[in-house]
């Protein structure tokens, strides 16, 4: 370790600061006791190892790692674009569709505005508001932990800049109907961006999702991920459709080369081989809806799941049900005042959840009367 270097007449000098609405930011918290387990159902991961195809098409692109990627990740943006009919102006893509989400709240808010959002949702929402300079406005679910979608939009006021709609809702798993969506953006002025995060659309096939809705409201952009259904979350490669107006936008927020060579190989692979993703939905939403069915069976109240994983409801005993499914082996994600998720798509480890819950299920029950 080298000695710091402190230039003569500036001993005691304070270091450089963060900005204060910087230091203000809570950290993204991670789940417990990772180092101690057999199965992880904390973090919404896929538990299925990518195709051999996305891996031969990661090794043959690290083999010219040496080179940068396209610019906005040209090859993806088309074979996306082909996928869904659209023009190449619709579509962008990046590192995850976190990444995009930040790019997208710092391009079209800032100071002074407002984005509302519902809560419990996905904890990054309040995190990417503020990096924005934003003001997160949170509108609770209702109690079917759900949207609220017409408690949303009365929270809107002529500072909002941006709406987020989570669905499927994570951590709920709730999905709201397309022909709420639709009547709710009716409702929504159209200077406000409506951002649809679709992460988990793949487990919920309907007839209509935010892809649907580009022609008719210009002010919606509906964001993807490789990372659950095509089982890329070490990869990070996501993509968004919109209005070319609003693509334009989020752009000018990218930096260049920001989806990594190896990235965009691993997400053409995988769009490619549709049977490892229809594989990797089947084996997650039987083992999701076996274990909905397994705590239904021992009373408790178990919303329908449209995601990859399961919500326990409890304000009062989450930590204590986290810490019996560590004792079994599996690490589970603690909302505390709020339930417990865990991950589906392993047998061995829903077993395992069940058996935790089995621990703590006098408390749980006690809690519903």
């Amino acid at each position: 370790m080298t000695t710091q270097h402190v230039p003569e007449g500036q001993e005691g000098t304070p270091l450089p600061s963060v900005t204060p609405s910087i230091e203000e930011i809570p950290v993204y918290s991670k789940a417990k006791g990772l180092g101690d387990v057999t199965w992880v159902a904390s973090s919404n991961e896929c538990p299925v190892a990518p195709a051999p195809g996305v891996v031969e098409a990661i090794s043959r692109a690290a083999a010219e790692g040496n080179r940068y990627p396209s610019m906005f990740g040209d090859e993806l943006t088309e074979a996306l674009a082909s996928r869904y009919k659209l023009t190449t102006d619709h579509i962008a893509v990046g590192a995850g569709s976190l990444s995009l989400l930040q790019q997208a709240l710092s391009a079209f808010t800032g100071a002074g505005s407002e984005v509302v959002y519902a809560w419990r949702s996905y904890e990054a929402y309040p995190i990417a508001i503020r990096v924005a300079e934003a003001e997160p406005v949170p509108v609770s679910l209702n109690a079917d932990f759900e949207h609220d979608l017409s408690a949303m939009r009365d929270a809107i006021t002529e500072r909002t800049r941006a709406v987020i709609i989570c669905n499927p809702n994570n951590p709920t798993g709730t999905v709201l109907p397309f022909e709420e969506i639709t009547a709710f953006l009716d409702s929504v002025p159209g200077h406000i961006l409506v951002i649809l995060d679709e992460a988990y659309r793949e487990f919920h096939q309907t007839d209509g999702d935010g892809f649907d809705l580009i022609g008719g409201y210009p002010n919606v952009m509906t964001m993807r991920t490789f990372s659950k259904a095509y089982g890329l979350a070490g990869i990070r490669a996501g993509y968004v459709a919109a209005d070319p107006r609003l693509v334009a936008g989020l752009r000018k927020a990218q930096p260049p080369f920001g989806l990594s060579r190896l990235a965009q190989a691993a997400a053409l692979a995988a769009l490619e081989d549709s049977s490892h993703m229809e594989h990797i939905i089947s084996t997650i939403t039987t083992d999701r809806d076996a274990l909905i069915t397994a705590l239904r069976e021992r009373g408790l109240h178990i919303p329908d799941s449209s995601s990859n994983f399961v919500w326990i409801p409890t304000q009062l005993h989450a930590e204590s049900l986290v810490a019996a499914c560590l004792r079994q082996g599996v690490a589970v994600r603690a909302f505390s005042g709020e339930g417990v998720r865990i991950t589906a798509g392993e047998e061995d480890a829903s077993k395992a959840a069940i058996t935790a819950v089995e621990e703590v299920l006098p408390d749980l029950l006690a809690e519903r009367r």
